[in-house]
């Protein structure tokens, strides 16, 4: 069965906003080799709006960095499957479901293929109370935002989810990757 990992930034104050945190060559590195264990994005209308255009239009322009480049071609070369009530179109490479979050990642965990992964705040909250989230990648940035989306705010759990350290890495930027997997 393929996991499903949930990856995000998160500052020590717990701010998730996208415009609060460093993100430089080595972090775009990191996410690079994380979408190679992957072959399949969930996401959120936001999420998935915040992604594309953005990498597959970086992916095809030659004066983006090396980590740049890098990151949006292994962005552009999955398929996405975005949740969605409002979005009325998508790319070639994305599925718009309206319904049935829990039924459609079981399917996808069921399917043959590498992991798959998800990012941003409202789909990911639901699927970790709907308890299908197997790993969670966390960069913790070295920064106070004072504002801005908190991680799992809301989040409603039936009981404490206890999590194992599975590895962690210190950033030259001196930001730390964590990676836990759901005991």
């Amino acid at each position: 069965m393929r996991n499903l990992i949930y990856a995000i930034n998160v500052t020590l104050d717990g701010c998730c906003d996208h415009t609060k945190v460093i993100a430089d060559d080595e972090l775009l590195d990191h996410y690079t080799g994380l979408i190679g264990e992957v072959d399949v994005f969930v996401y959120g209308r936001k999420t998935y709006e915040l992604m594309v255009p953005y990498w597959p239009d970086v992916a095809k322009d030659e004066s983006a960095t090396r980590a740049d480049k890098e990151f949006a071609r292994a962005f552009d070369s999955i398929n996405r499957v975005v949740f969605s009530q409002s979005l009325n179109s998508a790319d070639e490479k994305a599925r718009i479901v309206r319904t049935g979050l829990r039924d459609e990642i079981l399917k996808l965990k069921q399917q043959p293929g590498k992991n798959i992964l998800t990012g941003g705040v409202n789909i990911p909250t639901q699927l970790i109370e709907l308890g299908l989230v197997d790993e969670y990648r966390f960069v913790v940035q070295p920064i106070f935002a004072g504002g801005g989306t908190r991680l799992l705010e809301g989040v409603n759990l039936p009981d404490k989810l206890q999590l194992k350290l599975a590895e962690s890495k210190t950033l030259a930027s001196g930001c730390v990757a964590l990676r836990y997997l759901k005991q």
